[in-house]
């Protein structure tokens, strides 16, 4: 039986490739750093803690309370990427685990732990920022992390777009600023 295409044009990769760049992932310097942290915090990562799945939504997929972390194998080609959904979504994972009272559907909690994975995760770098069509040179890394705030908590539905920009702009600061586990962004 011959094996499934990896992708096709504009298509991600199958579940099972997608495992395989999982494992890969959980030796990345960054994701071994936060698992350890994790562990540190009382929060241990399970074995079953990411997966890869096949999502309807067009998304690399994310954090989900209580399930952990889904990679959308169907849009996601690349290792880099899946480094990236893994990453940010440990920092999500991070912050539930330390803040006991994390309540998802509080604008402000979930606009802090946004800002702190986008900041924190390398997803704003700005050769990220090219490669998406966005050429601002100064200022680029917090205008990505507050588009990409204001993207996930519009999507929450406890958050309407007003909420959910006046949320960031309250907790801007202090969440940009905490760079915990990390002693500095990395």
């Amino acid at each position: 039986m011959e094996e499934e295409k990896s992708y096709k044009k504009y298509e991600g990769c199958t579940v099972n490739e997608c495992e395989k760049m999982i494992q890969r992932s959980l030796r990345t310097p960054m994701v071994k750093f936060l698992m350890e942290h994790m562990d540190k915090a009382g929060c241990k990562v399970r074995d079953n803690f990411i997966k890869a799945v096949h999502c309807e939504q067009k998304m690399g997929g994310g954090y989900i309370r209580g399930n952990g972390i889904v990679v959308c194998s169907n849009h996601l080609k690349i290792q880099d990427d899946v480094n990236q959904v893994v990453i940010n979504g440990l920092i999500h994972a991070y912050d539930e685990c330390r803040a006991a009272n994390l309540d998802w559907s509080n604008c402000a909690h979930h606009a802090c732990s946004e800002i702190r994975a986008g900041h924190l995760s390398g997803d704003c770098h700005y050769k990220r920022e090219l490669l998406r069509g966005f050429m601002k040179i100064r200022g680029h890394e917090q205008d990505c992390v507050r588009r990409r705030v204001m993207k996930s908590v519009t999507s929450n539905p406890f958050c309407s777009e007003t909420a959910a920009k006046d949320a960031m702009e309250a907790v801007w600061d202090i969440c940009y600023n905490d760079t915990k586990p990390f002693d500095r962004a990395p």
